[in-house]
């Protein structure tokens, strides 16, 4: 009966330990938003939540995809599945956010969009690592961005040294004795794989969860340049970019294009 009172006291109010405010950092976090607008305008509130609340998804994001990485590596392959729909889910609501932005009209980002000048989303560390892990690597990136911290740039390049998901799934198909050497032999375990779901139906179902994460990442590049070409139209981007036209170029991207073949030859 001690034991249960003292648990009791230690999960309620009276233990003091800790609160709603102190377990998140609210005062902290709620005094990360500072408007760079004089006067402030308006909108500019709306505009860097909305971003620093992206680079928390994408923190989670990249939580589940290192976990989903190490999962298939290991031959979790349940658990990389899990994951992966969880990455799935946050990945929606990163398309459905940009719902949210375009409340704000034009004119209302005109008001403060050159105090932005030169930041950038292309900027965006996190962003960029979520690619490097999902399959697109590209070290130029790294030479390209401006303003990197030492930490930040150690961190690029280590994802650029690291296993991708993909990297991790061929080691799924090596380990259930499936060839996974040059783009043939992948070609073909693939087919095997989806021509014998029977006996591979944890491996099909990870590489449909794969080729999920890649629809919907080019989901959210598709309805961001979107956003922003009805935002600024052709002008060019704070970073310097050319803005709505880069952000087209990168459209065709896809992290497992392997996958997408296989469609055709079914």
């Amino acid at each position: 009966m001690v034991e249960e009172q003292e648990q009791f006291v230690s999960f309620g109010e009276q233990g003091a330990q800790l609160t709603y405010g102190s377990y998140l950092r609210l005062p902290q976090l709620l005094d990360s938003q500072h408007l760079e607008s004089d006067p402030p305008a308006h909108d500019e509130l709306l505009f860097i939540t909305i971003h620093q609340v992206y680079e928390l998804w994408f923190k989670q994001l990249l939580h589940e995809t290192v976990a989903a990485r190490e999962a298939l590596t290991a031959g979790r392959l349940w658990w990389a599945q899990h994951l992966l729909q969880r990455v799935h889910v946050i990945e929606r609501v990163l398309v459905h956010q940009v719902d949210v932005l375009e409340t704000m009209t034009p004119q209302d980002f005109l008001e403060f969009r050159q105090r932005l000048a030169p930041a950038s989303g292309f900027q965006s560390v996190q962003f960029r690592e979520l690619e490097f892990l999902s399959g697109a690597k590209d070290p130029r990136y790294v030479d390209r961005f401006k303003g990197l911290t030492e930490q930040e740039n150690q961190r690029l390049r280590r994802r650029l040294q690291e296993p991708t998901l993909w990297d991790a799934f061929l080691d799924v198909l090596r380990a259930r004795g499936l060839t996974a050497g040059s783009d043939d032999e992948i070609q073909q375990s693939l087919r095997t794989v989806a021509h014998t779901r029977e006996e591979y139906a944890d491996i099909w179902a990870v590489s449909e969860a794969l080729l999920q994460h890649d629809e919907l990442a080019a989901n959210w590049r598709a309805r961001h340049v979107t956003m922003v070409e009805r935002m600024i139209g052709s002008k060019s981007g704070t970073g310097g970019s050319s803005g709505s036209t880069y952000l087209r170029s990168r459209l065709p991207l896809r992290y497992y294009p392997l996958l997408w073949e296989l469609r055709s030859e079914l």
